[in-house]
């Protein structure tokens, strides 16, 4: 892991990975949720309503997992200052808030029908909630500390620590459902117990969430391509300017 936190072997790999993830996981992921839509089987209680599960849940999972790599980040950055640390963990919260986002949106359209309220303050629904505006929080951070010590992909140590503290919500996503009463379903996918969703829809679900998960990484990696081409280019600029 340490190797690859030199920039030059990072877009070694990284060039070619971010094509062959954002094919892979494109097309994977318009495949299982054209199929769920069209095709899967409608719920014997909720009906076609249902079939939004197929964007939400990955969303979901996305939301949390961009998070997820926001804290393994700053952790990074915060215990062995991998200088591509700070890179990665910026990278990971514009699209992590996206999904956030689509999560949130989606919940609402599945829930009116469902519960007959656009919105309720519930346990799940609420934290979501707070991680999206902690994403937003984290990007302005970010952009205001890189623009007060005017680095282009600098230390960021209070950045990364936000991204540390940001984390202790996601348990609290996860476990909602558990430790509140909730209009929210409870778990249909766990370790422990297996799945209670039917396969002809699980299949179809899993297989979006994985195309959702390699578009992810794809967009994370070109961002992160991006924020070193823009910091080799300021660089370059500086040098001109002092030459």
């Amino acid at each position: 892991m340490h190797a690859y936190a030199n920039p030059a072997r990072f877009l070694k790999i990284a060039r070619p990975l971010t094509g062959w993830l954002g094919l892979v996981g494109g097309v994977l992921l318009i495949l299982c949720v054209v199929y769920g839509v069209l095709f899967g089987p409608a719920d014997y209680l909720q009906g076609d309503t249902v079939r939004i599960i197929y964007i939400h849940v990955p969303a979901a999972w996305l939301g949390m997992a961009g998070w997820s790599g926001i804290a393994i980040a700053s952790a990074m950055q915060l215990i062995w200052r991998h200088p591509l640390a700070g890179v990665a963990g910026r990278a990971c919260a514009l699209p992590g808030a996206v999904f956030a986002a689509i999560c949130l949106a989606t919940g609402a359209i599945w829930g009116r029908p469902t519960w007959g309220t656009w919105w309720e303050w519930d346990g799940r629904l609420t934290s979501m909630l707070v991680l999206f505006f902690l994403y937003l929080a984290y990007m302005a951070l970010s952009r205001a500390e890189r623009d007060a010590d005017g680095e282009s992909a600098g230390e960021g140590r209070m950045t990364a620590i936000f991204g540390l503290i940001g984390a202790i919500n996601l348990p609290i996503i996860h476990y909602s459902v558990l430790w509140w009463r909730t209009l929210h379903q409870g778990q249909s996918i766990s370790l422990m117990k297996g799945s209670s969703i039917d396969a002809s829809m699980l299949w179809p679900l899993l297989g979006a969430a994985v195309g959702a998960s390699l578009l992810f990484g794809a967009i994370v990696l070109m961002r992160m391509r991006a924020e070193l081409a823009e910091t080799k280019l300021e660089m370059r600029m500086r040098r001109l300017a002092a030459s």
